[in-house]
């Protein structure tokens, strides 16, 4: 008779992630032959930039490879303080900085520091697939506030005040935002902030990873707001805008209270973050970022090629998204058709339709609160993004 484990009731809360789910199973079909095109994935496909390498490189024969600081090493917590002031116009000291183990890492600290049980978090609607599991994980409790693709993705201040109730603890949002790219103005975040300002018992997380894939030539940070900057804890790394997704470096700026909770609850995780991922991290933050901004007009320009090519596809209704590198684009126009005995019910059944009529992963939009639509990642080279097209194009004219 066969073991079969007991595991805790917390892992039934959710599924795996879907992004990861569907890279997964596009490694598996490319793996047995198949010429998969993965658009699934949220990974610059650029290399880390040289100079960042051999500033690793030097760390280790420089025997920098021992515990570090739970909050991290003291000179990169400068570095950050010193990145937040010159880009973003953010008063951070060191006390008020904790690097982790990646954004994601950095993130799931707040929630465990901020909520206890039955919290109440707003997410607007389409968000990154970790927010609601995280908070789950947490006890907390979900009120989703939806903004549709004619609000450019983008909740209004209206709709936030009529979310927040006396329970409401956290919001979270991310500009750029994953899954869809749009990026909320000034006057946009400042509408949000009064809001928040008649509101002094909510947080604001404000995920600011694709702050340098940026088209619009201009990031706004919601805690440069001073009636909110408090309550602001700003969620920043490397992984996107230096091509570092495997270095695994995240970073937050927070009221020290707040940071010194989150180094708390470190210590008895994850401790320190890699020491030698740090003091790259370093020189990359004291760098110039012209590699950065080289990967950014790259990414317009692949922008640019998938809007084109997706736009003359019959039944897809898209927008133009001014940061990060996704387009969400709905297409429930689908749904209810088929082909051979393929039958596409919802955005899921499409995304599999893709992978293996198409060649092409993509994910799903349910799994970013979005159902009638699809995320496609555009970090990956001109030459597959064309094929891609073409592929998609191809599986989509065969529905009938």
């Amino acid at each position: 008779m066969s073991f079969i484990p007991k595991l805790a009731k917390r892992i039934s809360l959710f599924e795996e992630s879907q992004t990861i789910a569907m890279a997964k199973a596009g490694r598996a079909l490319k793996a047995s032959g198949k010429p998969i095109i993965n658009l699934s994935f949220g990974e610059p496909d650029f290399d880390t930039p040289k100079f960042i390498k051999n500033a690793a490189i030097a760390a280790i024969k420089a025997g920098k490879t021992k515990y570090t600081p739970v909050a991290g090493l003291p000179e990169l917590r400068d570095a950050i303080s010193a990145k937040f002031l010159r880009e973003n116009k953010l008063h951070y000291n060191r006390d008020q900085i904790v690097v982790s183990t990646g954004a994601k890492n950095s993130i799931m600290n707040v929630l465990m520091a901020l909520l206890d049980t039955d919290d109440e978090v707003i997410i607007p609607t389409p968000y990154w697939v970790s927010y609601s599991d995280m908070v789950k994980l947490l006890d907390g409790k979900i009120k989703y506030i939806e903004a549709p693709q004619s609000q450019d993705f983008k909740i209004t201040a209206k709709q936030l005040e009529e979310a927040i109730t006396k329970k409401t603890k956290v919001f979270i949002f991310s500009s750029p935002s994953n899954p869809t790219g749009s990026i909320y103005s000034q006057s946009e975040l400042e509408s949000l902030a009064e809001v928040f300002r008649k509101n002094p018992h909510v947080y604001i997380i404000s995920d600011e990873i694709y702050e340098h894939i940026n088209y619009t030539g201009t990031h706004h940070s919601i805690a440069s707001i001073a009636s909110i900057y408090d309550r602001v804890i700003t969620i920043n790394g490397l992984s996107k805008g230096f091509a570092m997704t495997g270095w695994r470096i995240g970073y937050i700026g927070a009221h020290k209270d707040i940071a010194f909770a989150c180094e708390k609850l470190q210590g008895q995780f994850t401790s320190g973050t890699n020491s030698i991922a740090q003091e790259a991290a370093i020189t990359a933050l004291n760098g110039n970022l012209e590699p950065t901004y080289y990967m950014r007009d790259k990414f317009l320009v692949r922008r640019n090629l998938l809007i084109n090519q997706l736009s003359k596809v019959k039944g897809i209704k898209i927008n133009v998204p001014p940061g990060a590198f996704y387009v969400f684009p709905d297409i429930s126009y689908f749904f209810g058709k088929k082909h051979l005995s393929y039958q596409i019910n919802n955005a899921a059944d499409l995304a599999m339709y893709l992978l293996n009529f198409a060649n092409v992963t993509t994910v799903d939009g349910q799994a970013f609160g979005a159902p009638n639509y699809l995320r496609i990642s555009y970090a990956a080279s001109l030459t597959d993004l064309k094929t891609a097209c073409k592929n998609i194009k191809n599986a989509l004219n065969q529905l009938q």
